[in-house]
């Protein structure tokens, strides 16, 4: 149960456009700054900041202050959960349409 919540708020940050751009930026470098990710992102500084702050509280990055600036990389096991969340529920499918597969070829 404690996967299924976490994939929740992972699916639930990444339902904004702004912050799956942030992520999907930070899957090409290890890290970037803040700076780095707000530039030609639609929103001021301070808006980009927000917007990971809400990834943050969802353990998608991480921010760690270096002198003036803050360098923020993505959590890779938070993706690997809500990458986990979907592969169960495709098992689940899969599952269900063989056992229908099963009973519909048996029926004839």
């Amino acid at each position: 149960m404690p996967d299924q919540v976490n994939a929740a708020n992972i699916y639930k940050a990444l339902g904004d456009p702004i912050r799956l751009e942030i992520v999907k930026r930070l899957s090409t470098k290890p890290t970037c700054t803040v700076g780095e990710l707000s530039t030609n992102l639609g929103v001021s500084r301070q808006g980009a900041r927000k917007q990971l702050q809400v990834l943050v509280n969802a353990d998608i990055v991480t921010l760690k202050q270096c002198g003036r600036q803050t360098d923020v990389s993505l959590n890779k096991h938070s993706l690997q959960v809500a990458r986990e969340f979907i592969a169960q529920l495709e098992r689940q499918r899969n599952n269900r349409l063989e056992a229908l597969k099963i009973y519909v070829e048996g029926s004839e």
